[in-house]
């Protein structure tokens, strides 16, 4: 009896001394018997690319992708032709034309035709390409003003085809037309309503005080108004040009995003230390 009582305490001691099973937290108790703040594992956080120029954000319930391009960091350019002389037709086309590396974002840039090239003033590397169109018309394009996103080394802006008419004299280095203005010195275009029923993937994009470029771009149906009032209201600037409706798209290397699509000029947005070679 008593080699069994021996026995039996010694397993006991052995199983208070063993492991606890996998996954268990393992508790000890404090001297002055408190029981000890259980520890727990950290959350881990969803990978961000770093050097990304965009990120995600939602405004009015609606996601969002905002890309800032920085003049001192980067440098625009436009691209509608490739080598072989025949518009890209496509981000993917674009992308497998240059070097990832170089490349900070690009999205689509402006009004086009069937053939894909552009239908309003276009300027691609200096070289003035297509008049630009204060004519009437239907569709997006012709709801007055429209405007004209353009500019030369660091210096980018925004403004109504009429203004860039009468006021802009130098040729810039890239230019690009497309309408409608969502914002005509800080208020609504007359034509937009706060949210009007038609929604769809749209883009736009606008220069700030500070010199910067900002490219907004749905990730889910958005209204002109609500789009708009991202960039009075959020971006906060007096001008914002509407890039287009279904067909945004968006290619930003750093986290490997690059929609399909059908689209015609492309805005370029490349690292001031690597320009593309195409």
């Amino acid at each position: 009896m008593r080699a069994a009582a021996l026995i039996g305490a010694a397993l006991l001691a052995l199983a208070a001394c063993s492991e606890q099973p996998a996954g268990e937290p393992l508790v000890r108790a404090r001297l002055d018997g408190s029981e000890p703040e259980a520890k727990v594992a950290p959350t881990p956080t969803p990978s961000v690319a770093a050097d990304s120029a965009c990120r995600k954000v939602t405004f009015e319930e609606v996601p969002l992708t905002h890309c800032t391009a920085d003049p001192a960091k980067h440098r625009i350019t436009m691209a509608n032709l490739g080598a072989d002389k025949q518009p890209f037709g496509s981000l993917s086309a674009f992308a497998a034309s240059v070097d990832p590396a170089s490349i900070a974002f690009a999205v689509n840039g402006g009004m086009y035709g069937d053939d894909l090239k552009p239908i309003g003033y276009y300027v691609e590397g200096g070289e003035r390409l297509k008049e630009l169109d204060r004519g009437d018309g239907e569709g997006n394009f012709y709801m007055k003003p429209n405007g004209v996103f353009f500019g030369t080394g660091g210096s980018w802006r925004v403004l109504g085809s009429n203004t860039f008419f009468e006021t802009v004299g130098d040729r810039p280095e890239f230019g690009t037309q497309s309408g409608p203005l969502l914002l005509v010195d800080g208020k609504l275009h007359p034509e937009i309503q706060d949210d009007g029923p038609s929604k769809a993937i749209r883009n736009g994009v606008a220069v700030d005080a500070s010199g910067k470029a900002h490219f907004v771009i749905s990730d889910a149906p958005i209204s002109f108004g609500q789009l708009a009032r991202y960039f009075r209201d959020v971006v906060k600037v007096g001008n914002a040009l509407y890039l287009d409706g279904q067909v945004s798209s968006l290619w930003d290397p750093a986290s490997e995003r690059l929609d399909k699509g059908r689209v015609g000029p492309i805005i370029v947005v490349t690292l001031r230390e690597k320009a593309p070679e195409q």
